[in-house]
């Protein structure tokens, strides 16, 4: 008998459907030689410091830094019963092996191997691998489990994760919060993320807005520009020349053609980005929605950091790409090339987030709006991957005029390549003749194209025309925009990029399975605010979040140091560094930041003495005032 842990129930009812689990029982599934059980999320996490000494109960800085030896852990409150069920099953006598059948990443190795360790199960285990739930990829995965030793520095990757997040999180917060008299939640990857939001507000407060100018004048039914001027008289003085030449020539019309590549595919980053972008998501929304169609086996596996298909994907590919064409009733013929998507060599865990061939015969009538929004960016992205390249026509005009440079510049789609089934199914359908031709102009105020077209001696290099209605025009220098989840989270994604040599796989501030929730615990606790239209939120540093900036010091704040370490946990799970050693780093930075740092001179403007009044009369019993 081979006992199966999952996940999560649904994924559990899953599995036990193919492999012949159909029996119900209080907690666990069984039949056909398999018993099919579940974890709850993390049943198993880190011992609060006051399991290891009961003086960590109250929060004083003499007693940092906390570096449990050996760290413990303990099971969650809350699924006791789960586990138990789990820790009896591994007993059963008729129990002869396992298999770990939680998602395939760090986060699935984590949970399944503390549930296996905290129970004492000595019992061998293999692992199932799989990018997709659909019935076929479970039975191959269940045809070829891989050995659980294949996996042994994907856990200690987790380990040292986890770890360091515990010590960051509990040293950093115990004593910031001691220093400065309330507590100041501090993280290894969300206060660099906060420390990003506050920087670009203050970027923003501290902008000072310029004015300038610039001359507008008709040529030839074309609205060119001038350089900008700062100073305002020097713009009408140009005017007054133009008038007084009445005449411009044309120094330079070229006309240039390129070709713009089909996008990759998405991974979980560049999902959450355009979902943001196009229909207002969260990260968190948009995770939780791909979860849920994975669960129901209409896409692969959400958690992934490729962009690419495996080698041998090709012939399931293209087949793929048809049955999805003919899903969204796109009927013109259209070439598919499948090799542009396809590369081995950039697919470590899991390939990119594709749909499945499940989708073909689904009834989207009984799946949720944002679900259906998502699957068909996702649909959108593969067919589009795997499309012509788009050709874009450039026009760049130049005319002197009164010892001045004025320029226009203009582009048009010729041919939309990849372009149309994009638009089929997002939604954005042109008429049958613009996208036959392909003529769709950006830019069509400076009529570039269309005077082209009538006459295109008109544009002709070195011919003269009138001059019409020279006019100053007066703008003002803007700020940054504020961060949305789709710009932040290219920030994360790149962070600390310029810091590292090119080969590095990868950069940034958590990874794909995490930055959703950094962003929603900032939220939560009161450092950052959403505002905005329903569709365009901004992030907003809160006062709160703003003062916990302000007090930190570099090594915290850094979003190229917490980028590097993302990196080396990383190099762990591929043997190339030990974890003793990126644990020893965490270590000595906690000890440098407790024993060099100086208070912030004047915070107790930006904190002011907390108000325990109200919390007399009820005070929690065995609780710090820090924690009141």
């Amino acid at each position: 008998m081979k006992l199966v842990i999952a996940e999560k129930p649904s994924v559990a009812q899953s599995l036990a459907k193919v492999i012949g689990a159909n029996q119900k029982k209080d907690g666990y599934l069984e039949g056909n030689g398999y018993i099919v059980s579940w974890c709850v999320g993390h049943l198993i996490e880190l011992a609060n410091p006051e399991y290891y000494d009961e003086k960590y109960k109250k929060w004083r800085k003499e007693d940092l830094p906390i570096f449990p030896a050996p760290f413990s852990y303990q099971v969650t409150a809350s699924t006791k019963k789960q586990y138990q069920v789990l820790k009896d099953l591994m007993k059963r006598s008729d129990v002869d092996s396992l298999v770990e059948a939680t998602d395939a990443g760090r986060e699935g190795e984590l949970i399944f191997r503390l549930v296996y360790k905290q129970a004492g199960c000595k019992k061998p285990f293999e692992r199932l691998w799989i990018s997709s739930m659909e019935d076929k990829a479970i039975k191959d995965g269940f045809a070829n489990l891989k050995p659980s030793a294949d996996y042994d520095d994907l856990y200690e990757a987790a380990l040292c994760r986890e770890r360091a997040d515990w010590l960051v999180g509990i040293n950093a917060t115990r004593f910031f919060s001691t220093v400065y008299g309330q507590t100041l939640n501090v993280g290894r990857v969300m206060t660099p993320t906060l420390a990003m939001i506050v920087e670009r507000e203050a970027e923003i407060k501290g902008f000072k807005p310029e004015n300038f100018y610039t001359v507008q004048m008709m040529v030839s039914g074309v609205v060119v520009n001038s350089e900008r001027f700062k100073i305002k008289q020097e713009a009408e003085e140009l005017v007054e020349k133009i008038n007084a030449a009445d005449k411009a020539r044309i120094s330079k019309m070229e006309t240039s053609t390129r070709q713009e590549k089909p996008p990759l595919l998405y991974d979980l980053t560049s999902l959450q980005r355009d979902a943001n972008k196009y229909y207002g998501f969260t990260a968190q929304q948009t995770l939780d929605y791909t979860q849920s169609l994975y669960e129901k086996k209409f896409v692969t596996y959400p958690r992934t950091d490729s962009r690419y298909l495996t080698d041998d994907m090709d012939d399931s590919t293209a087949r793929l790409c048809c049955l999805m064409k003919d899903k969204y009733g796109y009927t013109k013929m259209v070439p598919i090339s499948t090799k542009q998507v396809l590369n081995s060599s950039k697919v470590s865990d899991h390939h990119a987030i594709i749909p499945t061939e499940n989708v073909s015969d689904a009834d989207y009538s009984e799946i949720p709006s944002g679900e259906q929004k998502i699957l068909g960016l996702v649909t959108a992205r593969l067919l589009s991957s795997v499309g012509d390249p788009a050709e874009i026509t450039e026009y760049a005009l130049e005319v002197e005029c009164a010892g001045e440079v004025f320029k226009a510049k203009s582009k048009c789609i010729t041919s939309p390549g990849w372009h149309l089934l994009e638009d089929w199914i997002l939604g954005k359908k042109q008429d049958d003749e613009e996208a036959d031709s392909g003529k769709k102009e950006d830019g069509g105020s400076h009529g570039i194209l269309e005077i082209l077209e009538a006459d295109a001696s008109l544009l002709s290099e070195g011919r003269e025309l009138p001059a019409r209605d020279p006019k100053v025009k007066e703008g003002k220098t803007t700020p940054k925009k504020r961060f949305t989840e789709d710009s932040l989270l290219s920030a994360m994604e790149s962070a600390g990029a310029k810091d590292m040599p090119d080969e590095v796989e990868r950069k940034g501030l958590g990874t794909p399975a995490t930055r959703a929730g950094v962003i929603e615990k900032l939220v939560r606790i009161g450092f950052v605010e959403r505002q905005g239209s329903k569709k365009t939120k901004y992030l907003v540093p809160t006062e709160k979040g703003t003062s916990l900036i302000t007090v930190m010091p570099e090594q915290i704040q850094s979003a190229s140091m917490t980028a590097e370490w993302e990196q080396k946990l990383l190099e762990v799970e591929k043997q190339d560094i030990a974890s003793e050693d990126f644990m020893a780093e965490i270590k000595d930075m906690i000890v440098d930041l407790i024993e060099t740092y100086e208070p912030v001179k004047g915070a107790d403007k930006l904190f002011p003495p907390r108000q325990y009044k109200q919390y007399k009369k009820y005070p929690k019993k065995g609780a710090s005032r820090w924690q009141r």
